[in-house]
C-alpha cells in the first residue's frame, strides 16, 4: 500500500499539481504591486500613528493657533477641547487606516499576478502630510500622518 492509495494524500497531491502548473503559466513579470505595497504600509504604519496621534494633534493646534487670524477669546478657549477632538479624529483615522490595509491585504495579493491595481479605499494617508514620509521601492513608509488637514480633492 502506497501513500498515494489514502484519500487526502492522493488530494493533496493533485492540490498541488495545480497550484505548480497555476504557478509555472502565471503571466510574466509586469504584474503591479502597487495595492499590495499600500495594504502592508497601512498595517505596518496604523499602530505608528496611533502611538503618534497625541504629537500630531498638538502640532495641529500649535500650527491653526499660529496661522489662523482668530479672536483673543478663540484662542484662550480652542486649545483644550480642539486638542480632544482632534485627538479623537487622529485615533479613529489611524484605526481606518489599520482596518483599511487588512481590506485591502487579498486583492492586494490577488492582484500581484495581474498588471492591475485598486484605488486606495482611504485617501487621507495618500494625500496627507506625515512626521516621516518616504516613498522606497518597497513600501511607503509613512507615520504621523496629519488627518484634519487633508484636502478633499
Amino acid at each position: 500500500m502506497s501513500v498515494f492509495d489514502y484519500w487526502p494524500a492522493r488530494r493533496f497531491a493533485k492540490f498541488g499539481a495545480l497550484l505548480t502548473l497555476a504557478l509555472a503559466v502565471a503571466p510574466p513579470a509586469s504584474a503591479s504591486p502597487e495595492t499590495l505595497k499600500r495594504a502592508t504600509s497601512n498595517i505596518l504604519f496604523a499602530p505608528l500613528d496611533v502611538v503618534l496621534s497625541p504629537v500630531v494633534a498638538g502640532q495641529i493646534i500649535y500650527t491653526n493657533l499660529r496661522e489662523i487670524d482668530d479672536s483673543r477669546w478663540v484662542r484662550i478657549a480652542y486649545p483644550v477641547p480642539g486638542y480632544v477632538w482632534i485627538l479623537g479624529v487622529e485615533l479613529g483615522a489611524s484605526v481606518l487606516r489599520e482596518v483599511t490595509g487588512l481590506i485591502e491585504l487579498l486583492p492586494g495579493i490577488g492582484l500581484l499576478f495581474f498588471d492591475a491595481d485598486l484605488d486606495p479605499l482611504y485617501h487621507p494617508v495618500e494625500r496627507g502630510t506625515a512626521l516621516v514620509d518616504e516613498q522606497t521601492k518597497l513600501l511607503n513608509v509613512k507615520f504621523g500622518v496629519d488627518y484634519i488637514s487633508v484636502s478633499s480633492d
